[in-house]
């Protein structure tokens, strides 16, 4: 969950105005399946179904929703507060993604190369080179792999290059975190599939998974729907709906969906074994020896305390104390999101909110639902 500090928020601009009303929020629905069998997550649902009205009001979110996973399998789902004022949130509200989107990017361009239609080592630049870079020579060296992993010396956005798109080190030999480079193997796979990259994603991810409630663009499905951010206070709203797709930002989805999708991962669905276990496989640890002593002062581990972690294809590959876990957040304008994974127990959570302190609740969320205070303390 690092991905943060590498300049992965998506600031958007605001505009200064009147200060926007604060409704309390109310516990609107709880959609539980069958109560969970492992007595410490049934506290945990307790727990958040206790004190989630609380958090919010606290951190000035107007909702959360929460998906658990067990047994590589949807548990329960929970939805808390208001989409929008005076209007409940439930399971069918569509949240922003945020960053969110890259691991739904990610498994299109897996899927399309473990079915043969691309290479993940294969030039980019026979098919799309984009018009800023066309004299530098190492625009020869992209490719998806290093697209999906943030390898490609791209800007998070080009806004932060002046508006230009740059490589500013050899791609390859540096992490550094890129809505761009989404962007880049997503035009890069229009143009060798001869497809659009959002309808790709509908046949090889959404329909493949059943997930029915999720899309890159704007549909009619999602009038009175969409759960409205909250940014800091005297700000107005900044709620952008895609028409284009972006590889990086704005997918629309809801709690069901997603947390079908992150099932869908853990059962390494549509992939050959190869290419899944390169998915969870760190690029380089990106964890600085004060990082570390920090995060193990804070969970007061005792004794031996250990945090690599770094990109892998689509996800923030993490291994705290032994366990690997997968994870990736997001971070828009009065978005954070959320989703992580713990392969070798088969267990997960996904949790959105719709404000800009939303992070104070999702920790709060994985301390009742992945008691782990080290993994809690990198958050």
């Amino acid at each position: 969950m690092r991905a943060k500090a590498w300049g992965a928020g998506e600031a958007l601009v605001v505009v200064v105005v009147a200060c926007v009303s604060v409704i309390p929020a109310k516990t609107q629905e709880k959609a539980h399946s069958t109560t969970t069998t492992i007595a410490t997550k049934k506290a945990g649902l307790a727990d958040i179904d206790a004190h989630a009205a609380e958090w919010l009001k606290e951190s000035d979110v107007p909702s959360l929703a929460v998906a658990y996973i067990e047994n590589r399998k949807v548990a329960w789902t929970a939805v808390y507060g208001e989409q929008s004022p005076g209007v409940a949130a439930t399971g069918k509200t569509l949240y922003n993604m945020a960053s969110l989107t890259k691991p739904i990017t990610a498994e299109t361009v897996l899927r399309l190369a473990s079915a043969g239609k691309l290479s993940l080592d294969e030039p980019i630049s026979p098919f799309w080179l984009d018009p800023d870079i066309k004299d530098d020579p190492w625009n020869k060296l992209l490719t998806p792999r290093l697209c999906l992993s943030h390898q490609t010396g791209f800007a998070n956005w080009r806004r932060i290059t002046g508006g230009v798109l740059k490589i500013r080190w050899e791609p390859g030999t540096q992490t550094g975190y890129s809505g761009e480079g989404y962007n880049y193997v997503g035009r890069f796979v229009e143009n060798k599939t001869g497809k659009p990259f959002d309808a790709l994603a509908q046949k090889m991810v959404f329909d493949s998974i059943g997930m029915k409630e999720t899309s890159y663009t704007a549909k009619e499905w999602y009038a009175g729907r969409l759960a409205v951010p909250r940014g800091p206070k005297e700000e107005k709203a900044v709620d952008p709906v895609a028409t284009k797709w972006n590889a990086a930002d704005q997918l629309r989805t809801t709690i069901g969906d997603y947390a079908k999708f992150v099932v869908s991962v853990m059962h390494d669905e549509g992939l050959t074994g190869a290419i899944a276990a390169e998915r969870a496989t760190m690029t380089r640890d990106l964890v600085k020896p004060e990082t570390l002593e920090k995060e193990c002062r804070e969970a007061e581990v005792v004794g031996h305390c250990t945090v690599t972690a770094g990109m892998g294809l689509g996800w923030e590959v993490e291994t705290v104390n032994g366990v690997k876990i997968l994870d990736h957040d997001g971070s828009d304008w009065g978005v954070k999101t959320l989703a992580m994974f713990v392969p070798s127990q088969g267990i997960g959570v996904v949790v959105f909110t719709n404000g800009e302190n939303g992070r104070q609740v999702i920790r709060k969320v994985v301390e009742a639902l992945y008691p782990n205070r080290l993994y809690v303390a990198t958050m």
